[in-house]
């Protein structure tokens, strides 16, 4: 074992600083500096891909149902369980229905970050900070009315009437239909907005002639009750392929003979209705692991057949008011992302996560190493190389047919100059060959400078006081 022994001057008394003063002995100063400063920017690169892309999937999330009772609150119920087995809660704010969906998504201030909202009720324009995950469900409009059978919704001009919340899809629709058809609150009309247990009883009572209805926002119990009430009836939309037509939010449905009650026949006969679609409306921040999740539920909970659409028809990448997320537009094209696919949520959450980072870091990390020794080269290179440019242009002026002993003289001294700066070059041992080269090419210009270097000539009055 080699003794211990004192450090020598200048010598780095520390292990790891010996081991520093070995490397830039081997490599210089340079090297080392450019791979710290690709690792630098690597790093930083993958801690705002980090921060930017936002990869860390919250666990929590709130969403804007309707009513109790509602069917918009009865899938809401149905999406939390399917959420809670991924690990992912999800808070149901009870609403008025759709319309009262929508405003509560456009707050900025507020805290819901998905909902259901009804086709027709918003212009793109209205909403830059929403987008659509896709239309889950066909929303029929169904009007109940009291007395003589009424083909036309025209012919419900100056009757009673109730359309149910301010907030519901109901409200909307149906004001939508009254321009349509020349119906105006106070023309002898008398448009109502009462919750829907309490218009019921008013339909059931008398007190008004006709319900306008929704399953958002109206119990679906509620609107069973008014379909076996053999004094009410429900309005037939002989005019619902023209509206789809004129509305484009629009589809028309029907309501076949006896899909409510074979036994008792209800209903009677076909219904045609008009429906817009249901949209899974979104903030355009919802994390793409939460928009493939709420998709994942929705196509469990909706894909089934139904008594208005097919097996496997919905969701659906069908947009009106808002326009489909790229994250749900990949989602129908390829399915969930693979991570998610394949690991649990949490896990595939820390995949994706690590991954934020680590790509942008190897995407600058990979070639930046590969490119670092080229750069390093060129710049020892370009430190030895620009001084023949001094040799050269002492080399043009010694050749210069008026040269003189002064001017040779002069050429000297720059080289001595040039010489004494080629001296001071640190460069790595690994190119010691290029520095050993250009003090040899010094030596060669030096050489020949000398060899042209002409005898000084005296003076006229030197040679006059020679002469005396």
């Amino acid at each position: 074992m080699n003794p211990a022994r004192d450090p020598l001057p200048g010598e780095p008394s520390t292990r790891s600083g010996r081991a520093r003063a070995r490397l830039t002995g081997l490599v210089g100063r340079g090297l080392p500096l450019s791979i710290g400063l690709i690792l630098a920017i690597s790093v930083g690169a993958g801690i705002l891909a980090f921060v930017f892309l936002n990869s860390a999937p919250p666990t929590t999330l709130t969403m804007a149902s309707g009513p109790g009772g509602s069917a918009f609150k009865a899938v809401a119920d149905q999406y939390a369980k399917i959420l809670a087995r991924e690990g992912v809660t999800l808070k149901i704010v009870a609403t008025q229905g759709s319309r009262d969906n929508l405003a509560r998504l456009l707050d900025p201030k507020g805290q819901v970050d998905v909902g259901f909202v009804v086709g027709g009720e918003a212009v793109r324009s209205d909403a830059p900070r929403l987008v659509s995950l896709g239309s889950v469900s066909y929303q029929p409009l169904m009007v109940f009315y009291r007395g003589r059978t009424r083909t036309l919704l025209s012919e419900f001009k100056g009757l009673r009437l109730d359309v149910g919340l301010e907030g519901s899809g109901a409200s909307a629709l149906s004001q939508r239909l009254f321009e349509a058809n020349g119906i105006k609150d106070g023309d002898g009309t008398r448009i109502g907005h009462a919750a829907p247990e309490a218009s019921i009883r008013e339909l059931q009572a008398g007190r008004i002639d006709a319900l306008f209805a929704m399953s958002d926002a109206t119990p679906t119990a509620l609107m069973r009750q008014l379909l076996r009430d053999p004094g009410i009836h429900l309005f037939d939309f002989v005019q619902a392929e023209g509206y789809a037509h004129r509305i484009t939010y629009l589809n028309r449905l029907v309501l076949p003979r006896g899909a409510i009650d074979f036994g008792e026949d209800i209903p009677a006969q076909d219904v045609a209705l008009v429906a817009p679609t249901v949209e899974l409306i979104a903030r355009e921040s919802l994390h793409p692991a939460l928009s493939d999740l709420l998709l994942e539920a929705a196509r469990e909970v909706h894909g089934r057949a139904g008594l208005y659409k097919h097996s496997g028809e919905f969701p659906a990448p069908i947009e009106h008011d808002f326009p489909i997320s790229a994250d749900a537009a990949r989602y129908y094209a390829s399915g969930r992302g693979f991570f998610y696919r394949t690991f649990p949520f949490w896990i595939a959450s820390l995949i994706e996560r690590i991954l934020a980072v680590v790509v942008p870091m190897t995407i600058i990390l990979v070639p930046g190493i590969k490119i670092a020794p080229a750069v390093f080269r060129w710049r020892v290179e370009s430190r030895v190389y620009r001084w023949y440019g001094v040799l050269q242009r002492i080399e043009r002026d010694a050749a210069h047919p008026a040269l003189d002993a002064a001017r040779c003289d002069e050429l000297l001294r720059q080289l001595d100059n040039a010489e004494a700066a080629v001296m001071k070059l640190a460069v790595p041992p690994a190119y010691g060959d290029l520095l050993y080269d250009l003090r040899g090419h010094i030596a060669v210009v030096r050489e020949n400078l000398v060899a042209r270097r002409p005898a000084a000539r005296p003076s006229p009055a030197a040679g006059a006081r020679v002469q005396a």
